[in-house]
């Protein structure tokens, strides 16, 4: 691109970029500016940066600095129409809640927190695209759990339910019963109980980890 072509990209972008946040009267950083625009103006990042540090070098949009970040907004009064200094009363700012950035104005110090705590809008795309592909395969997936002729009927699943219970109830009796009979045993056994075990050949639940099942 020729360097009056360049210029011309150049101006394009201050203005679109001095439009943009005139009209959304709020602060942006580069990054968020970039990603509102690009897809309608073809903006790229290189130019929104440049072009906000040029509007800024202007005194047409106003900077602010928080570490890492910069943070841009229109300017609020133009510099042809601002009274001379002079002139103005001068009263002393009021004090910053505790945690707040020097430099911003209080009333914006809310929006600050809740822009450098949300997604920017292309994060905030992707999100909503991960959430409509886990949609589609939820949806894929319920259709084919209603299109199964396999289906347990509620008659079948009662009568498993009682099965299992029944079960279980004679596991615990049958348990019971082997728990008192070796006891009787082991009063009169001169040895352990575990000696007993290992000459008889007995294995317990536990021995293979066996737990009784919960109930459905």
């Amino acid at each position: 691109m020729s360097k009056g072509g360049e210029a011309a990209a150049g101006g394009g972008a201050n203005a679109v970029l001095l439009r943009y946040l005139r009209e959304q009267n709020r602060p942006y950083s580069a990054q968020d500016a970039f990603g509102n625009l690009q897809r309608e103006h073809g903006l790229g990042k290189a130019a929104v940066v440049k072009a906000l540090e040029q509007l800024a070098q202007q005194g047409r949009v106003r900077e602010k600095v928080y570490g890492k970040q910069k943070i841009y907004f229109a300017a609020q009064v133009s510099p042809r129409r601002r009274r001379p200094l002079a002139r103005l009363p001068r009263t002393p700012d009021p004090p910053l809640p505790a945690g707040a950035a020097p430099g911003l104005c209080p009333a914006w110090q809310p929006q600050l927190k809740d822009l450098n705590s949300s997604m920017t809008t292309p994060e905030m795309a992707k999100e909503i695209e991960a959430l409509r592909k886990d949609c589609a395969s939820y949806t894929e997936k319920l259709e084919r759990i209603n299109s199964a002729t396999n289906h347990v009927t509620p008659e079948e699943k009662e009568k498993v339910c009682r099965e299992q219970q029944l079960y279980r109830r004679e596991w615990r009796r049958r348990k019971r019963m082997a728990t008192e009979l070796l006891d009787a045993i082991l009063e009169g056994y001169p040895k352990s109980k575990k000696q007993f075990f290992e000459e008889v050949g007995i294995e317990t639940d536990e021995d293979h980890g066996v737990v009784l099942p919960a109930a459905v």
